[in-house]
């Protein structure tokens, strides 16, 4: 499904439909986090791939046309280089050990590190929020700048839109 949603998303001329379509991908890749049982991750993507974005987008969308233009003429570098990108990106995937291998480094570093030591190095009880909150707090206060200054922007351009329609009025 996940799959289709892209392909449509590409054949779409209209921007009202790709946004609504973006926001269909983000709760499908949040169905699959959750069956992997990565429930903390599926609810940031629910909450900021189909709830945030999708109001930026339609607030973006809302200050420009619905229509897409179309190329002047055929974008065939972008192509070659997304398939390019794309390829790299497989071959990369074919060092990674097997899906739920027990033996993956990350299953012999950093997680007995974190099961064993956080409580103590953290003082938190909850494995996931020590995590999140300490082990990776600088990642995820990124996270949160980059949405708050999503929506600043989103804020001041509708303000400057608001300001230049006052002033066609007057």
């Amino acid at each position: 499904m996940m799959a289709a949603t892209v392909v449509a998303i590409v054949a779409q001329r209209n921007l009202f439909a790709v946004v609504v379509l973006s926001g269909v991908y983000s709760f499908l890749m949040a169905t699959v986090l959750v069956a992997l049982d990565a429930v903390d991750v599926a609810m940031t993507e629910a909450s900021v791939g189909a709830g945030i974005s999708t109001v930026l987008f339609l607030g973006a969308l809302y200050l420009t046309k619905g229509e897409e233009m179309k190329p002047l003429h055929e974008p065939w570098l972008p192509l070659v280089v997304a398939v390019a990108t794309g390829a790299m990106l497989i071959y990369g995937t074919l060092g990674l050990p097997a899906f739920s291998d027990p033996e993956a480094p990350i299953h012999r570093h950093v997680a007995p590190r974190y099961i064993h030591d956080g409580l103590r190095e953290t003082g938190v009880p909850n494995l996931v929020t020590a995590v999140l909150a300490s082990y990776r707090g600088y990642d995820t206060l990124g996270e949160t700048i980059v949405v708050f200054t999503a929506g600043a922007g989103v804020i001041v351009l509708l303000r400057r839109w608001r300001g230049r329609k006052k002033e066609a009025k007057e």
